[in-house]
């Protein structure tokens, strides 16, 4: 369960990134008030999962996605640019990723 929860708090992690870039310093209220339920949500997630798993590793992995999802997003709506190489680093935070969960 803490695997599960942990992953919800990395993508909630990408929606407060993501909503905080939006926001155009706490100006917008929808993004601001997305940023900030997204944020206590996936905080709360990350200290849930820390309970099982060993704190550098849930710490990892919850960013790993919250960057993957982050810079995928923007890459896919056109806010960032998408290379090959930009692609293939974002698989090696990935990798990572993974690593840490098998190793576990």
């Amino acid at each position: 369960m803490a695997w599960i929860v942990l992953t919800i708090s990395g993508v909630l992690e990408a929606v407060w990134a993501t909503a905080l870039g939006r926001s155009e310093g706490f100006t917008r209220v929808g993004p601001t008030v997305t940023f900030a339920v997204a944020l206590v949500l996936s905080m709360l997630g990350l200290g849930y999962a820390m309970r099982e798993l060993p704190i550098g590793t849930a710490y990892a992995v919850w960013v790993g996605i919250g960057a993957v999802g982050t810079v995928g997003w923007a890459m896919a709506t056109g806010q960032e640019p998408a290379s090959l190489v930009r692609i293939l680093l974002v698989g090696m935070i990935v990798a990572g990723v993974v690593g840490l969960k098998v190793t576990h």
